[in-house]
């Protein structure tokens, strides 16, 4: 069993992504993640990217095209294994590109690795969700 630290812990590691991700910088994104070649990521429509550095570029890109993001994370769930967490939840996202505001949810499983006392991402997988789910 899990302790309360253990899943605060994970919570605070899986709001430190979203934070990144708010953010739009790439530096803050790379301090959320392993820094590791086994980290792998699925945005929405986008096909699997492995390694650190193709993960780190696909934020880029993103952030690059992208002016504002908020979300909002409901039904987030959150299980531990050992060093091993994953966290499942909903991303209701506010977005501003082009000068036009886009809203979106994506469902999302993010999982995370303990080293050296912390929490921190090695895959995240974004699948989008039809309107009105």
């Amino acid at each position: 069993m899990p302790s309360l630290d253990d899943i605060e812990a994970v919570k605070q590691a899986n709001s430190a992504f979203y934070r990144a991700f708010e953010s739009l910088d790439v530096h803050r994104m790379r301090a959320a993640w392993a820094q590791s070649e086994e980290i792998a990521c699925v945005h929405p429509g986008w096909p699997l990217l492995t390694g650190f550095e193709k993960v780190m570029e696909s934020w880029k890109r993103i952030f690059e095209n992208i002016s504002m993001m908020q979300f909002t994370i409901t039904g987030a769930v959150v299980r531990i294994e050992g060093d091993a967490a994953w966290v499942m939840c909903t991303e209701n996202i506010n977005t501003l590109m082009d000068g036009k505001v886009a809203e979106a949810k994506v469902q999302a499983t993010n999982v995370f690795t303990r080293r050296d006392g912390r929490w921190l991402m090695v895959h995240h997988h974004g699948s989008s969700l039809p309107a009105g789910a």
